[in-house]
């Protein structure tokens, strides 16, 4: 079977995929086919698998954005991990392409992020704000390259838009990213941030898993690659 996906693991409880920029997880008014679909029909081929695939969506990346994407196989996985998701109980990274030093080499940021659903923009306030939900990150500065730097990000909180606004509060703006202060689209629309690694327990055979993503091979991550 050739694969069109980037499968980076699966079992009889989980689908782990490398999402391209670009790709919706889940469909929207647009129509075009979600990554969630592709993963049914690649199970329903490779398993031989009769009727309608199971597949229930964990999470979701940003259209522009690339990485991890975990997808369930069956309703007791999908409502574990789940649980670990909303609990906090997983530990993600991401890697984000800026082009200005940030301030300081690490530092953790905590603002409060109103969306504006209707714009489907994120607005990050420094202050407590009623509207808002408080969202915090980790970020360090790990190379220089060619005029660009890559950070790697940890978020605490998993917020709609969270890591880009708050990079762009603090004057570094994602590569690509017009949305939040960008100036010049990337060439493929994309944008840099990639969802590089995500730890957790597996939600049934209670065992360590940490699966990580290769960066896409295209000009904007080539530096860094």
């Amino acid at each position: 079977m050739v694969n069109p996906l980037k499968v980076l693991y699966e079992d009889n409880h989980l689908l782990i995929i490398n999402k391209p920029a670009g790709m919706l997880v889940q469909g929207d008014v647009t129509g075009d086919k979600p990554l969630v679909d592709l993963g049914k029909e690649y199970i329903k081929i490779k398993y031989q698998k009769p009727g309608e695939v199971f597949l229930g969506v964990v999470h979701r990346l940003d259209r522009p954005v690339s990485g991890v994407v975990v997808f369930a196989r069956t309703s007791k996985a999908l409502e574990r991990v789940n649980a670990l998701f909303r609990e906090r109980e997983t530990l993600k990274t991401y890697w984000a392409i800026v082009e200005s030093r940030p301030p300081r080499h690490e530092d953790t940021l905590i603002h409060w992020l109103v969306k504006d659903e209707k714009k489907n923009k994120t607005t990050a306030y420094a202050r407590e704000n009623l509207k808002g939900q408080r969202s915090e990150l980790s970020y360090k500065l790990i190379q220089e390259r060619s005029g660009f730097y890559l950070l790697e990000v940890k978020p605490v909180t998993g917020r709609p838009h969270q890591i880009r606004v708050q990079l762009a509060s603090i004057g570094c703006p994602i590569v690509g990213d017009l949305k939040y202060g960008f100036p010049r689209p990337a060439s493929d629309a994309s944008i840099g941030l990639h969802a590089r690694q995500l730890e957790f327990i597996h939600p049934v055979k209670k065992e360590p898993l940490l699966v990580l993503a290769e960066v896409p091979k295209n000009d904007l991550w080539k530096p860094f690659s």
